[in-house]
């Protein structure tokens, strides 16, 4: 498994609870990730499995497949995934999906048919969802996987920087957060057919940002803004103590030459 996959695996781990409310429809109240013993290491391919509590109370184990390549052989190692987890946990009752991202258009079954075999399982096609959808969300991990999605008739370019744009307003001054949020969204847009780095994307956007008046205005503001708290700070520590002075039957004239406060200042100290 190369390198950009484990990260691709990190990345959903995060965002489970989202794929499994948007996506899969699953109304989840607990997420419990869990490991068996004969995990597989596939190329290409991330596996999540979890121990999950629906709304309605219901417990099963949740097997989230992630393949960005099409392969011929997938429901097999479906299946072998599915007996693997079942030998772990007998008594469970599992549910599989798989959840496709690879650039090429899905070729891959979702079942084997034998005289001796009827196995099935739902498979995803992130070409087919509307990136709106995730959009809408007030979330950034679920605003991260809009970029696997179908975006209609919507120049490429644009949605990409609208939701950078959504990253930025929703970790706000959270500048560490963003850029591992910008991380996020460039691994995942690899999955993708762009011809242009969302890293310099961000950059770009954030320079154009910092060069807008209301983002001047704010910055300005909000220095104004400090320098009035930390006045009020001060006058507050300076009134605490002239209070002391005065119990100790300091002159009014002796505290104000101490604390540098005004006569109005210290009408209400006492």
């Amino acid at each position: 498994m190369g390198q950009k996959d484990i990260i691709s695996k990190s990345i959903f781990k995060r965002i489970l609870v989202d794929v499994a409310t948007y996506i899969f429809k699953l109304q989840l109240e607990s997420v419990e990730l869990i490991e068996t013993e004969q995990q597989r290491v596939e190329e290409r391919r991330a596996d999540l499995v979890a121990r999950v509590v629906d709304s309605e109370g219901k417990a099963f184990i949740l097997h989230l497949g992630i393949q960005n390549q099409n392969q011929k052989t997938m429901p097999d190692r479906m299946l072998r995934y599915l007996t693997d987890i079942r030998l772990n946990y007998p008594d469970e009752d599992v549910f599989q999906y798989l959840l496709y991202i690879g650039k090429d258009a899905l070729t891959m079954r979702d079942n084997i048919a034998t005289a001796q075999l009827n196995y099935r399982y739902p498979v995803i096609d992130m070409h087919e969802i509307d990136y709106r959808m995730f959009m809408a969300q007030n979330t950034p991990d679920a605003l991260v996987m809009a970029i696997l999605c179908d975006f209609k008739d919507s120049n490429t370019k644009e949605v990409v920087h609208e939701i950078i744009c959504r990253l930025m307003e929703l970790t706000q001054d959270d500048k560490k957060s963003l850029r591992e949020y910008i991380r996020m969204l460039e691994i995942l847009a690899s999955n993708r057919h762009f011809d242009f780095d969302i890293q310099e994307e961000f950059e770009m956007l954030e320079i154009e940002i910092e060069k807008l008046p209301s983002f001047v205005m704010g910055e300005k503001k909000g220095i104004e803004i400090g320098i009035k708290q930390e006045r009020e700070k001060l006058k507050h520590e300076l009134l605490e103590v002239a209070k002391h002075l005065f119990n100790m039957n300091f002159p009014i004239d002796k505290i104000i030459e101490i604390t540098k406060l005004s006569k109005s200042d210290l009408e209400n100290i006492n």
